[in-house]
């Protein structure tokens, strides 16, 4: 054998020897850092200064369910393990990435919950009830403590970044509850504060409508909500919220009050609109016979819609010519009719109205009043016009009225 054949000979023993003296000496339950350097059928190998790789399974990357092993690592990725196994007859060290995970996990965790700290998970799961996430340990965020608002659905969260804070810790149970809704209502309780402090009666604001109730509707003021009662959602009745306003409509509102230290604030759509009455004068006149809808029957007669907020009442006495018990007899809510103006006073915002004087009065009623000059007792009555009026209206009552 030649010099330079043993030389070179010497230099690989040499380096051999070399690596044998740094590679680190493991056995089962050592904690190792290694680098991930293949991906395959769901197995990551890492090289961790040994002899040979090992392997972490898909059951020990992660202490939440994954579907596959590049969700929860990638190759190149520097990662710290927990040797499960080891065997160099078969060359086999099995490792995992979930023990260390976990044990670190509780501790960050309680420091968290100490802090109530605001952090970031990224959603790995969605589960009957809420959602799954990583935090070393299993995590649960359940559907009320997700949003502020109401979720339906919750399919298209996972893989999404929620931001957080711990709110239970049961380690004896591996129990770990996570909320993101505390989060998002301790920064709208700031931000209400903070609008609130720059809105003044009276303002008219523009708003979105966010959600409708049987009482009025729920309005987004740029970052915080008022409320529109049902009373001031439109100049006319109105009886559903949904039926004048619609999700993620924009209206104008005026400011009805700001009760700053319960954070509420009412707001009126009516009220930032021209009154109906405005310019009603022009529109109408006593004597009058309009179409109208009823709106609305009570025990002492109907009120009428004759234009749009403007409602005017017919007396139970003015319903029909005949003795009426009750308006229902006549009348029923939505009904279409025709109404004569007896009364106008835009000033008060009343008038009065009647069905009747639109129809033709019965026979019976016109034959009551008609009297024979000739069987008056002519000796009690005077030719002067005075009392000539007073001695009729004696005998008749008021059934002269029906002709002024």
């Amino acid at each position: 054998m030649s010099e330079e054949v043993k030389e070179q000979d010497s230099v690989v023993e040499e380096s051999n020897q070399a690596a044998l003296d740094h590679m680190v000496a493991l056995k089962k339950g050592d904690f190792v850092k290694g680098t991930i350097v293949k991906i395959e059928d769901n197995v990551a190998y890492v090289s961790v200064g040994y002899k040979y790789d090992g392997i972490i399974t898909l059951r020990e990357l992660s202490s939440v369910q994954a579907q596959q092993a590049t969700d929860v690592v990638k190759v190149g990725q520097e990662v710290e393990l927990k040797v499960l196994s080891i065997d160099d007859n078969k060359e086999t060290m099995t490792l995992s990435k979930r023990l260390v995970d976990n044990e670190k996990g509780w501790d960050d965790i309680d420091k968290l919950l100490e802090k109530k700290e605001v952090f970031e998970v990224v959603v790995a799961d969605v589960v009957k009830g809420g959602l799954v996430v990583d935090v070393g340990v299993r995590a649960f965020i359940p559907s009320s403590m997700v949003e502020r608002h109401f979720v339906e659905d919750f399919s298209d969260y996972k893989g999404r970044t929620l931001r957080v804070i711990v709110k239970e810790i049961d380690r004896e149970n591996n129990k770990v509850i996570l909320s993101q809704k505390d989060v998002l209502e301790a920064e709208y309780q700031e931000q209400k504060a903070a609008k609130l402090a720059t809105i003044q009666v009276g303002q008219v604001l523009t708003a979105t409508v966010q959600r409708t109730t049987a009482f009025g509707a729920f309005v987004d003021l740029g970052g915080i909500d008022g409320l529109v009662h049902v009373s001031e959602l439109a100049w006319e009745h109105v009886t559903n919220a949904a039926d004048v306003v619609t999700v993620g409509q924009q209206v104008q509102v005026k400011v009805l009050k700001v009760e700053a230290e319960k954070g509420k604030i009412s707001l009126s759509i009516k009220a930032a609109q021209p009154g109906p009455w405005e310019n009603i004068t022009s529109q109408f006149n006593v004597g009058d016979i309009v179409s109208g809808k009823v709106k609305r029957v009570t025990t002492f007669g109907a009120f009428v819609e004759i234009s749009a907020g403007i409602e005017g009442l017919v007396h139970i006495s003015q319903l029909a010519y005949r003795r009426v018990n009750s308006p229902y007899e006549v009348v029923k809510e939505g009904q279409e009719v025709q109404v004569k103006i007896l009364e106008f006073n835009p000033a008060d915002k009343r008038i009065s109205l009647s069905i009747k004087q639109t129809q033709e009065a019965p026979a019976s009623e016109v034959e009551d009043i008609e009297v024979n000059m000739d069987e008056v007792d002519k000796t009690n009555v005077s030719l002067n016009g005075n009392n000539m009026s007073f001695s009729l209206a004696e005998l008749f009552g008021d059934k002269l009225s029906q002709f002024k």
